[in-house]
């Protein structure tokens, strides 16, 4: 018994649906390598301290601004954001651990770049291995900022900010809180 008509172009319909959903059988492109692939792990030189939880490096050949993942210091004054308590000691901070010139090795997570177009990083310094992001939580210049899918140190940034805020580190015991704007 042969299918009606009607069963029959449901039938071919249908086998078009699924080879459209799956993909089809002529090869396509990859998709290029993300350019920020080649900086993962690489030696960077930082070459500005924009503020607390943000530094210029020189990378692979280009200038990456470069967000430091899993934390948040305060806004530091002449900056884009209301000046927060605690900023510009954040920044000074910053600037401190990783002066200009210094030698860093970069490391990314899940995502490679924010809404801004910063590369996400973990910045560790060449000459000790210093986790410079947790440094600066565990001084008390940051607040821990875990953002999805970016989490594979949440925990130590959560304890190290836990730890600096109960023992009045940093802007903790001169602010009393994060995100405190100045007046």
């Amino acid at each position: 018994m042969r299918p009606s008509a009607a069963v029959s172009s449901l039938l071919v319909g249908g086998l078009f649906t699924l080879v459209g959903c799956s993909g089809s059988t002529t090869s396509q492109p990859d998709n290029p390598p993300e350019p920020t692939a080649a900086i993962a792990g690489a030696a960077a030189t930082v070459m500005e301290v924009v503020d607390g939880d943000t530094v210029v490096v020189q990378v692979a050949g280009q200038t990456e601004r470069v967000r430091l993942i899993g934390i948040d210091t305060p806004e530091a004054t002449g900056g884009f954001l209301p000046a927060e308590c605690y900023g510009d000691e954040a920044t000074a901070f910053t600037s401190a651990l990783l002066p200009v010139g210094t030698e860093v090795r970069l490391t990314r997570d899940t995502e490679a770049r924010d809404r801004y177009d910063r590369l996400l990083a973990y910045v560790y310094r060449s000459v000790d291995g210093l986790f410079a992001n947790l440094e600066i939580a565990v001084q008390g210049y940051a607040e821990a900022l875990v953002i999805e899918p970016n989490t594979t140190h949440a925990s130590a940034f959560y304890a190290a900010a836990g730890q600096a805020r109960d023992q009045g580190l940093g802007l903790w015991g001169h602010c009393g809180s994060a995100d405190e704007v100045l007046q």
